[in-house]
């Protein structure tokens, strides 16, 4: 007997034992908990415990996995009931799957390692998954079952997708599958029209001829489904006593929290070019590793996590949706400024959503645009690298879609991070265009209403004019902690109904209902509380969530940046956790960017970045905007002429 895993210990069975159960003569590996019971003289065998333990050990690539897999099937065979139902459903206290046969020749999403098939999984027609198993499930595998069948929130869908299903696909696409797979562990996979049936329609031979395989038996596979939920160590989570005793809060807010500094035009220009590029960092660096738990980004890159550039989207420093929609912001807010020069008049609401529209039909939506006549015009929609498609969101998808007239909010309840993480260019707009603090009310609400074309939950559109606040102080030289002052008591101010006006359709939706404001200021607070706690950064982390969700992706990037001692610290901090790590890497990106400027940013991150040229312009022009000479009485011909081409105002 040695001890070769932690917390775990191989045992050899004697001859007798091995008779008795047929089990083949090799280590068994159990937890150290149960080593009593495994050396015990009544005879009886911790089954679960020995599966439990070799589902671990198969699940590393560098082990003969195959040659565990015998005494796996023997372990489940004595553990199942003998129930001989084809189709059996397993659940835990919050996930839910169908276990039986499939058609192979269906669209489906397949768990494989190497050569071999595992799982294969499929709709079953209401978003929920049916899995067919073919192989015994090792850790690896057994946890991705059991993720992708979350039991969706209500309102919020899994993991921010509206079921399973659309979660699954999401999952085949993230890049943990590419390092999965070259360490030999399992990973997914997507067939559109059956399994060895490639995008183009070509034929894998060696994967089709898997077309006729036949599945485990539903008993053996819900059975290894609940030996691994149940021993496996669960996570815990700590349950926030929200419960607040109803206190009279002053009304009363004296601006401004902070004291505007005197800076040199490059200084300002630096911060801004620091906040749109450093977003675009942090996407690029979070974008390999979204979808990978914390545990697997260490095992896969180094002790330090991942602190470069991966291949990304078929590519280093590949942005992500996160940063195609901060360009469509900025490009729609100048627009909006064109369009009043030469018109007089102007809805900035309702340009920025044309521009969000316009960056649907990069991503292929075109058939999707319903009622709108959009076109391809303008000097970023030319930009060839943006008609790329890098996992975006389905909120903001169908959000979009939905859309029936220009700027309105959505028709949903989502409070997903897709609204909060486009905003940075609202307060660079905004500081320029009053250069200091007297604007923060007027940044505040547009970047809520802009959030809430796509996110109609308070939680996901208040974020949005956190952000936008947040940037606007950092740019005018506030401390975080005094831009984080001026944040919080906007919310408590804009959620009474003071100082919104009835042309704020998006803002009126979500500040005028009761306590809108108190998920984000609670998870602002606790972000300002763990920063000043001596918790290790990874603990705080995780005790903010994972980014899926507006409050979370928030709190996380203000804790990362107000405990970074640098721009690069900050946003590796940011990336290196469970959950949606290009989020909260872009998030804290902007924030460190607008607070140092962008010589912070390291330039092996910065010189092979995906339009860096591109997002270096917008930047600049975010700042030259209020110089321009344009308009129906500019003299100007030339520039007016210009400057429509780039950004027509129709």
């Amino acid at each position: 007997m040695k001890q070769d895993m932690q917390s775990f210990v191989d045992i050899h069975l004697n001859q007798k034992s091995l008779h008795t159960y047929s089990l083949p003569d090799i280590a068994y590996s159990v937890p150290i908990r149960s080593l009593d019971t495994a050396l015990s003289n009544d005879g009886q065998l911790p089954f679960a415990d020995m599966l439990y333990g070799l589902q671990q050990r198969s699940r590393v690539g560098n082990v003969e996995w195959q040659s565990l897999e015998p005494a796996m099937e023997r372990l489940a065979q004595l553990i199942a009931p003998q129930d001989t139902r084809e189709i059996i459903t397993a659940t835990g206290d919050d996930w839910w799957l169908e276990i039986g046969p499939i058609d192979l020749n269906a669209k489906l999403v397949t768990i494989q390692r190497r050569d071999l098939l595992i799982a294969a999984i499929v709709n079953r027609g209401d978003g929920r998954l049916r899995v067919a198993v073919f192989r015994p499930l090792d850790a690896k595998s057994t946890g991705y079952l059991i993720g992708l069948g979350q039991t969706p929130h209500p309102e919020y869908g899994v993991n921010m997708r509206e079921n399973n299903w659309e979660y699954a696909l999401d999952a085949s696409a993230g890049m943990g599958n590419h390092y999965a797979a070259g360490r030999g562990e399992a990973y997914l996979s997507y067939w559109e029209t059956g399994i060895g049936i490639l995008h183009d329609g070509t034929i894998a031979a060696d994967w089709r001829k898997m077309k006729d395989l036949t599945s485990r038996a539903a008993a053996l596979v819900v059975t290894e489904l609940g030996v691994h939920y149940s021993l496996s160590p669960q996570e815990q989570e700590e349950s926030n006593d929200n419960t607040e005793t109803d206190t009279e809060q002053t009304t009363s807010v004296a601006f401004p929290l902070w004291h505007s500094k005197r800076q040199q035009k490059r200084t300002v220009k630096g911060r801004f070019l620091g906040c749109l590029l450093g977003g675009a960092v942090g996407d690029a660096l979070g974008a390999p590793v979204e979808f990978m738990r914390r545990s697997e980004i260490f095992n896969t890159f180094s002790p330090d996590g991942i602190t470069e550039y991966a291949p990304a989207y078929s590519g280093l420093g590949t942005i992500t949706d996160d940063t195609q929609m901060t360009l469509f912001t900025a490009e729609g807010l100048l627009r909006a400024h064109v369009r009043f020069c030469f018109k007089g008049i102007c809805h900035i609401p309702s340009v920025v959503s044309h521009a969000y529209l316009r960056w649907l039909l990069t991503q292929g939506e075109r058939k999707a645009i319903k009622g709108h006549d959009i076109a391809g015009d303008g000097w970023l929609f030319q930009q060839r690298a943006l008609h790329n498609r890098r996992a975006p969101g389905n909120t903001c998808l169908s959000a979009l879609k939905a859309m029936k007239a220009f700027g309105d909010p959505a028709c949903n309840d989502s409070k997903g991070c897709g609204g909060v993480m486009r905003m940075a260019p609202v307060g660079l707009m905004a500081w320029r265009k009053e250069e200091g603090w007297r604007n923060a009310d007027d940044a505040f609400l547009l970047g809520t209403e802009l959030a809430a074309q796509t996110h109609g939950h308070p939680t996901g559109a208040l974020t949005g004019g956190v952000l936008a606040v947040l940037v606007l102080a950092l740019v005018d030289g506030a401390s975080l902690q005094g831009a984080l002052a001026v944040a919080k008591a906007l919310l408590q101010k804009m959620t009474t109904g003071n100082g919104i006006d009835d042309s704020c359709k998006g803002a009126q939706a979500v500040c005028r209902k009761k306590d809108a404001h108190k998920e984000t200021l609670n998870a602002i607070e606790m972000a300002e509380e763990l920063a000043a706690s001596s918790m290790p950064p990874h603990e705080a982390i995780a005790k903010l969530g994972q980014g899926w969700v507006a409050e979370e992706a928030l709190s996380i990037s203000i804790y990362c940046a107000l405990v970074a001692r640098n721009f690069r610290e900050g946003v590796i901090l940011a990336v290196n956790h469970t959950g949606d790590s290009d989020s909260t890497g872009s998030i804290t990106g902007n924030l460190l960017g607008a607070m140092y400027g962008v010589k912070a940013i390291p330039s092996t991150w910065l010189e092979p970045l995906e339009l860096r040229e591109v997002i270096t312009e917008l930047a600049e022009d975010l700042y030259a905007w209020r110089d321009w000479d344009i308009g129906e009485y500019s003299k100007n011909e030339e520039l007016n002429e210009r400057i429509w081409r780039k950004y027509p105002g129709w």
